[in-house]
């Protein structure tokens, strides 16, 4: 399978609280529900496509809980929606230290921080099953952690056209890997979001 990560973000690159504000999950943040004024027919089916291609999905733990309690949790009886659909039917796997016994079915537990000699192995053993696409959404953290070991395949940006500024969680960070990134799809929508996939070429070349 190859890895894909596929994640909805500002301008200036926020990726927190996309679907609105939540005092639990996103204390101190306030500006949240950044994607949901921007929602139309032809951009939200580039994103349930992309979810019902997933043969599997890779979670860092705070997504997974997010994930788990709505689309498997609230959400769940919703059949007909493409997003419950595919979350539902198929394997998960979660990073993390603290989760044992998770609740939500199809899914299993991988080394979290603590292991990240495991945690690499394992991925690369998912990696190496056929198969299509092992989908990782959200989970920013993960993300950065996986490209700093070469992990990830392509890499799909879905921009919305808004800076949000003040403060939430950035998808690339100060102290994150430099990437070279060839690109390899881009599409544009009426609403203006742009979405675009990339794969990762190494570093880039600095003059």
């Amino acid at each position: 399978m190859k890895l894909v990560t596929n994640t909805q973000v500002t301008v200036d690159g926020v990726m927190q609280a996309n679907g609105g504000n939540d005092p639990v999950l996103d204390p101190g943040f306030d500006r949240g529900g950044w994607a949901m004024p921007f929602d139309e027919p032809e951009s939200t089916a580039y994103v349930a496509d992309a979810y019902l291609r997933a043969d599997a999905f890779l979670f860092g733990r705070r997504t997974y809980d997010l994930f788990a309690a709505y689309w498997g949790g609230v959400r769940k009886d919703d059949l007909d929606d493409p997003f419950v659909a595919s979350l539902n039917s198929r394997p998960k796997f979660v990073a993390s230290d603290s989760i044992t016994e998770p609740a939500w079915a199809e899914t299993t537990v991988l080394p979290g921080r603590s292991d990240e000699a495991g945690l690499e192995r394992r991925i690369r053993e998912l990696k190496a099953r056929p198969g299509g696409e092992l989908q990782v959404h959200g989970s920013g953290q993960l993300i950065r952690w996986l490209l700093a070991r070469g992990l990830v395949d392509e890499l799909t940006l879905i921009v919305f056209p808004v800076i949000v500024g003040g403060g939430g969680i950035r998808l690339f960070d100060v102290d994150g890997p430099d990437v070279a990134l060839e690109l390899l799809d881009s599409r544009t929508f009426a609403n203006g979001v742009v979405a675009q996939t990339f794969r990762p070429d190494g570093r880039p070349e600095y003059a």
